[in-house]
């Protein structure tokens, strides 16, 4: 199967968004925050840095940002600034902000020195906020693509200073802690029950969720509920799993596989994750929390195979949230 790695734009798109000036329409939802002052004001070598912060028994976290960036003042309120994970970070890490459009210079190597931006591209940084967590060989040692909750990013921060990740996925880890958990599957009426993909030439969505989902209620309650993204919704054949489960299913190649093998083989280490398809192949995941405009527009992305005219998905989005501005359409991108 032809593997296509358009990944959901995130933050990235939010250039777009705020450079659109339509007389008719408005967007409206970004958000200015400030960088906490604790964070590290570092000369930037990250190599140097990854020592000293090794030297104080901590990892060092790159936090990509982009000006704004609501999914970014979110996880910057909630994590950095206040809440129950703020003391742990201080403990275990030593933050940068790192802005994805910044001129700042990096250097990643005796060799190797590069722009914010740069630094960016290179490490395919391509929504915000992204979280890379450096190792102490001065490397990317693991990351997160998008926002989290505190109860998410709190797994993600113990499986990381834990140094779990160097023998286990993120969603077996979470799984292995036996957390005590309420979330029940939430029942959705366009939810289909399959054990085999092959065949499907039609476009897919598969959602893959878990008993430890800490974000799953919320996606239930306050987007795939809403009348528009269920519209969207029905234009695919929508397809649950239990991202722990080792149930055979066949593949859309007509390979055996499972629901947990196709998490680590798709990399999805969010829960609600998505994957996306669209005649058997692979387009895009959505790997991060979303608000409806996003959803839809990937939706719409997907089933109207925009993405043979739009190798990035950011592309079609300014052309989708044009045409609706000058229909006169307001935009808000967090509701």
């Amino acid at each position: 199967m032809l593997m296509r790695q358009f990944i959901f734009v995130i933050g990235l798109v939010f250039l777009s968004v705020f450079s659109v000036q339509a007389e008719s329409g408005k967007i409206t939802g970004g958000s200015q925050y400030e960088i906490p002052s604790w964070f590290t004001d570092s000369f930037l070598d990250i190599a140097e840095d990854a020592e000293d912060a090794l030297d104080e028994n901590k990892m060092v976290l790159l936090y990509f940002h982009l000006d704004g960036c609501p999914y970014c003042d979110a996880m910057l309120a909630q994590n950095f600034k206040n809440g129950e994970n703020l003391e742990f970070i201080k403990k275990n890490f030593l933050v940068i902000a790192v802005n994805i459009k910044g001129a700042r210079e990096i250097t990643m190597s005796d060799v190797e020195t590069k722009t914010e931006q740069e630094l960016s591209q290179l490490l395919k940084v391509q929504y915000t906020p992204t979280i890379v967590f450096i190792g102490e060989d001065g490397k990317q040692a693991f990351r997160t693509n998008g926002y989290r909750n505190p109860k998410a990013f709190r797994s993600v921060l113990e499986y990381v200073a834990s140094k779990s990740y160097k023998n286990n996925t993120l969603s077996d880890y979470i799984e292995k802690q036996k957390n005590t958990s309420d979330y029940v599957f939430a029942k959705h009426g366009s939810l289909q029950k399959l054990t085999s993909l092959q065949d499907i030439d039609k476009p897919v969505v598969l959602l893959f969720e878990d008993k430890d989902c800490s974000a799953c209620d919320d996606f239930h309650q306050n987007l795939i509920n809403r009348a528009d993204v269920k519209a969207e919704l029905d234009k695919f054949i929508f397809v649950r799993f239990d991202a722990y489960s080792d149930q055979q299913i066949i593949d859309f190649d007509g390979k055996i596989t499972s629901p947990r093998q196709m998490v680590k083989d798709y990399d999805l280490n969010y829960r609600p994750g998505v994957l996306l398809f669209d005649e058997g192949e692979y387009i895009s995941k959505i790997d991060g929390k979303l608000y409806s405009f996003h959803f839809n527009t990937m939706l719409r992305y997907v089933s109207g195979k925009h993405y043979q005219q739009h190798e990035i998905f950011s592309g079609y989005l300014n052309e989708r949230q044009t045409e609706l501005l000058e229909q006169g359409i307001n935009i808000s991108i967090v509701d």
